[in-house]
């Protein structure tokens, strides 16, 4: 499923990022080399990253 339609990010692509450690949409997507734009998409990656944690504890 894609995430972030405006820099192509798809949901397997924030769940690596949140299991490499990243706590953030912000820092996913700079792990990625790219960066917000609308913003829309921040609430849902938030909520991938959130899953990750609770299952990787």
């Amino acid at each position: 499923m894609v995430v972030c339609h405006c820099n192509a990010i798809r949901e397997r692509d924030v769940r690596e990022a949140a299991r490499s450690g990243v706590d953030c949409p912000i820092r996913a997507y700079a792990q990625m080399g790219r960066r917000p734009r609308c913003g829309q998409c921040i609430p849902y990656a938030r909520e991938l990253i959130a899953e990750e944690r609770v299952a990787a504890a």
